[in-house]
Order: structure tokens, then sequence, then C-alpha cells
């Protein structure tokens, strides 16, 4: 192999890599694909646990197509992200339908379905089916940017455009899976954001951010800019049975797919909101504001635990459940109404 930086890095993962995570155990291109999908943005850590119950219930592309969407949301809460959950569904069945059951193995036929960009895309291509394809996650920018000393921000067009290209060059013809594995490892586990291992780096010898001594300099900072604060009440609406109200949010948009407590900006607004919802007040009591971090807003919600007065029956929407939190229902809950929920029944 003529690429030294390929070499080293295969010979460091031949010793040192990770080998047997759930998603490298009878590998086939629907498990390395849903690993990648629920991988983007997403510690290792966090995902295995999701990853495995996933798998679980959904053993194939077809159980997953066939499924429900609102059962694909409930194995997803809590990782975040859902538009990814939301794609994933709608890939399955589009590859069940339109591909017969098996994803495509070209970068370019990938990146046609819902929720696959280029990365993603080679990876499939090169764990799956071991073809040369190139990858730039979150961890590969990083050990590029530190290797050759590449300035900016990586969601910056021209410093991207860098990147794809040094990384194009360093990807070998040969042990394309292992090397697509290595690189990823090398960032996640010694070229991390901070604290850096260089030591223990088989690259630092070339690397030029160690060079200088400034590896936590590269890559660049996303330019800052201040959270937009949004603020609401959420309305945990409870009848005589101890079954609580929740309505599902529209398919796109914030929390798309989910099953959410009804919400206004006002209390004023609150006896409003139960009575178009059927549902006459009896008492409310406001708890303490909490706070959820979106990637571009913080979301600042106050429950209100309301009591209503007789149990209502809400036939004509199928958008609206009374949900029983000792038996739960087998749906997607946004992560704060999860937590909620716990709280009421702990």
């Amino acid at each position: 192999m003529s690429n030294p930086f390929s070499q080293q890095l295969l010979n460091w993962f031949d010793q040192h890599g990770r080998k047997d995570l759930p998603w490298q155990r009878g590998i086939t291109a629907y498990r390395v694909w849903v690993s990648e999908i629920m991988l983007q943005q997403t510690q290792v850590t966090t995902v295995i646990p999701y990853y495995q119950r996933f798998m679980a219930s959904f053993p194939t592309i077809e159980t997953l197509a066939s499924a429900p969407q609102d059962q694909v949301l409930h194995h997803w809460t809590g990782l975040g992200y859902y538009a990814r959950a939301r794609n994933l569904h709608k890939t399955a069945q589009i590859v069940v339908n339109e591909f017969k059951g098996t994803l495509p193995d070209s970068v370019e036929q990938l990146e046609t379905l819902p929720g696959i960009g280029r990365s993603t895309a080679g990876a499939v291509r090169a764990i799956a089916f071991q073809k040369p394809a190139t990858i730039l996650d979150g961890n590969v920018k990083r050990v590029l940017a530190r290797y050759h000393a590449i300035d900016g921000w990586p969601g910056q067009k021209a410093v991207s455009n860098q990147l794809w290209t040094v990384a194009e060059q360093h990807t070998p013809s040969v042990r394309i899976a292992d090397y697509t594995q290595a690189i990823m490892d090398l960032g996640a586990t010694l070229c991390t954001r901070t604290r850096p291992r260089c030591q223990e780096c088989p690259l630092s010898n070339e690397c030029q951010a160690f060079k200088t001594n400034n590896p936590t300099s590269y890559p660049g900072k996303k330019p800052h800019r201040e959270q937009p604060i949004r603020k609401c009440l959420f309305l945990i609406i409870r009848n005589p049975a101890g079954e609580i109200l929740l309505e599902q949010r529209p398919a796109s948009g914030l929390w798309g797919g989910l099953w959410v407590f009804p919400q206004c900006d006002k209390e004023a607004e609150i006896k409003d909101i139960c009575n178009q919802l059927n549902c006459h007040v009896d008492s409310w009591q406001l708890l303490p504001q909490k706070r959820h971090t979106f990637s571009h807003f913080h979301l600042d919600y106050r429950p209100v635990l309301i009591t209503a007065k007789q149990q209502s029956y809400i036939m004509d929407s199928p958008s609206i459940v009374w949900y029983n939190p000792t038996s739960p229902l087998d749906v997607g809950t946004a992560q704060p109404v999860k937590q909620l929920l716990q709280q009421l029944t702990a």
C-alpha cells in the first residue's frame, strides 16, 4: 500500500480498533445503514442500547418498512433529531418497493434516498459492500483538519471542499471497510474534540497541528450566535381515570409525528384550549419551568398539571389519545414529554 496515512491507520486499527460493536456483528447493508443514521451527531455509547432494541424489533428492512411510524418513533424516543427516524422509515419503504428489499451499493443511488447524505452513503458502500468510497463525518473532519492544519469551520463550503479532497486522497483501494472504521475510531477515541491523546496517535509524526502544538485549534469553530429562547406552557390534562391527554404533532416540523401535551403561550389561554378538547377544567397547578435545548434554539416550558372535571372521550380525531402512564402505548413521545410522564408515575 503506497499511502502511508492509510497504512499507519490500518496498523493501528489492527491492534486498537473497535471490532465488536453491535453493528459489526453479522454485517449487512441494513444493519450498517441503521447504525450510521443513529450515529449521526450521537455518541456510540448512547446509540448502542437504542440500536439493540431497534434491531430486536425491526430485524429486517421489511419489518421496518411494514411497521407503523408510531412504533418506529417510539423506539427513537430520547435519541433526538427525529427526522432521522422518519427518513429511516420512508427509505425502508422505498427500498422494499423499488429495490426489492436490498439497499443499492452505489453512492449516487444511496444519496437519492431520504436521510442519506454523501458521507453516510460512503460508509454504507465501504463497510457493507466493501467497495471504495469516501466518508467525512464529524470525527473524520477533525482528524483531517488537524493532520493538514486546515483552517476554518467545516460547515463553510470552501472548508468542506478542502476536507473532501484530502479525504478522497487518503482513502485506499484495499481494506476499505477496515479503513473506514479505523478513521472514525481514531477520531472517536484518540483525536477527540478536547484533550486529544496525540502521543498515542499513529499519525502524529506528520500531523501539522501536533507539530505546532495546537491540535484543539482545529477544526475551526462555528461562528457563535446567541440561541433564541421560546417559551410555552405544557398542558398535562388528567381525567378522573388517571389518563393523560396527548396529541400528535404534524408529520413534518418540530417533533414531527410525535405525541406531546397540548401547548399554549399564556395562562389566559388554558381554559379555552381545554374546552376545545372537550375537557372541563376543575383546577390546575403550575409546575417549575424547565428547559429543552434544540440545535437552533432553547425551549423554556412550564408544565401545567390540570385536573378535568369529568372523563371525556374524543372519538372524532385520530390525533388525540388518552394515555395511561401505567400501561403506556407503543408510540413515540418527545423527550420532555417522556420525562414528565415518568415523573408523574414515579
